[in-house]
């Protein structure tokens, strides 16, 4: 059984400006008393008014399902989407679903939110979707049961606890939070709130993928003494600085793109997918493909409820503006049972085991999305008869709606998500720091070393905060 974690200490601290950093003047939090109140209830009614009469066969189903917010099975789930890039993908797989309705879009790129929004009406070959500037307004107005959150890495764990507070189940983007510490307070709501959480880590839900951690927990390989992992790594091109470096276009809403991040200029080298080499909104590649290979790692090991004791790594960072993450790297870290588990941007993609009757490879070709291949020392070991103890899903987002309607468990809850991130996280500090780690995974706190686990929470810019 899992460990019962603390809360996180508050992690909502304003950033204390500083001459390399600039303060942006964030965008003033919405007044509390009487006119706030009134506000919210306005929003509240003309919404629903709203969604009454242009969509009457759209009400959500926890209003029509069993005390406590249940869904009722009869009834369509009503899904809002956060983040229209990689969220369309996560969209697109949930579209053809009958027992979904995705009414509600966000984003701060009004094009791109205006080409989903269409997209989808398409779909549904009627005005069913609503474009919403604000995620929080769309969270407390738009009348949803569940929603997909693909906003940038730092936004995962802003919008993830403010989703779950809102009565929201959800489907979140990799990695589960930007910092260690966002990722155990998304954990928290989570259970707080008794919602559904699916990470989207995928790959739980391949057949192949399934049969690999299903020979390693059976036992096919023996006792394990150490798995690697191979992980992406490399950042863009450099580019030249480009004309409107610190001028966002007209259809960008800048400041809410930027959020709970240290403010940075606009630089269109960084908005729109390579903001993942950006360490203040992304991880790089390292943190990206963590939640792909070492997260089977973690599954296949039964390793989903904790965390190593040790970390140290190496690597190098970029070194043309405006990216500074890892471009090469290495880590090795160790459990309390001694398997020791390394991961490294030169290793084959993928996660290689190895026992005491051999070794085992499940893996992805050249590329992002290389196929998926499973390998063995003696090809016989992939035929071993074991008994499956892991749960089977055959469609990742399948899964996540069949568990909103029956509150069971998906593959990739939140406490894997986090699990699997912490590793990410954990590696960069030791890089970044050239130290090893020492770390307690029952109270996550790093030991002896206050200026590494400094480096755990994040520093929240304005009025942002979890």
């Amino acid at each position: 059984m899992p460990a019962t974690k603390p809360p996180c200490p508050p992690t909502g601290v304003n950033r204390t400006k500083t001459s390399a950093s600039p303060e942006k003047p964030a965008v003033p939090a919405k007044s509390d008393g009487v006119a706030a109140c009134s506000r919210r209830r306005f929003l509240g009614t003309a919404a629903a008014a709203f969604a009454a009469a242009a969509f009457p066969d759209l009400i959500p189903a926890r209003a029509l399902g069993r005390e406590g917010g249940v869904p009722a099975a009869s009834n369509r789930i009503a899904l809002g989407l956060v983040g229209t890039s990689q969220g369309w993908v996560n969209a697109e797989r949930l579209l053809p679903f009958p027992d979904v309705v995705l009414t509600a879009i966000c984003d701060t790129d009004s094009t791109r939110m205006a080409r989903a929004v269409t997209r989808a009406n398409e779909h549904y070959k009627g005005a069913t979707a609503r474009p919403w500037k604000d995620f929080r307004e769309m969270f407390a107005s738009a009348r949803l049961d569940a929603v997909v959150l693909a906003a940038p890495d730092h936004w995962h764990g802003v919008m993830g606890v403010a989703a779950v507070r809102a009565g929201l189940d959800v489907f979140g983007e990799k990695p589960l939070a930007h910092t260690l510490a966002e990722g155990r307070a998304v954990c928290e709501a989570v259970r707080t709130h008794g919602r559904v959480w699916q990470t989207g880590s995928w790959q739980r839900s391949v057949p192949i993928f399934h049969r690999a951690a299903e020979l390693i927990r059976g036992g096919a390989l023996g006792t394990i003494s150490h798995v690697e992992c191979g992980t992406l790594g490399g950042a863009p091109a450099p580019a030249p600085t480009p004309e409107n470096l610190g001028k966002p276009p007209a259809h960008l809403d800048y400041e809410m793109w930027v959020g709970p991040a240290q403010w940075t200029d606009y630089d269109p080298r960084v908005t729109h997918l390579r903001w993942r080499y950006v360490s203040n909104y992304g991880g790089g590649r390292l943190i990206d493909f963590v939640g792909h290979h070492v997260d089977i790692a973690l599954w296949a090991l039964g390793l989903d409820h904790t965390g190593p004791v040790r970390m140290r790594g190496n690597g190098d960072f970029a070194t043309t503006p405006p990216y500074d993450i890892e471009t090469r790297y290495e880590y090795e870290c160790e459990f309390a049972n001694g398997l020791r588990l390394l991961a490294s941007s030169e290793f084959q993609q993928g996660a290689k085991f190895y026992g005491d009757r051999g070794w085992l490879l499940i893996g992805r070709g050249r590329g992002i999305n290389g196929a998926a291949f499973l390998r063995a020392s003696d090809p016989r070991l992939l035929e071993e008869a074991v008994p499956d103890s892991l749960p089977r899903r055959d469609n990742h987002w399948r899964d996540f709606v069949d568990c909103v309607k029956s509150r069971s468990t998906p593959i990739a809850h939140a406490e894997a998500g986090h699990r699997s991130a912490s590793i990410g996280h954990l590696a960069h500090i030791a890089i970044q720091t050239g130290r090893e780690i020492r770390w307690d995974p029952v109270s996550e706190n790093i030991l002896d070393d206050p200026s590494a686990s400094a480096l755990l929470r994040p520093v929240f810019r304005g009025q942002w905060g979890i």
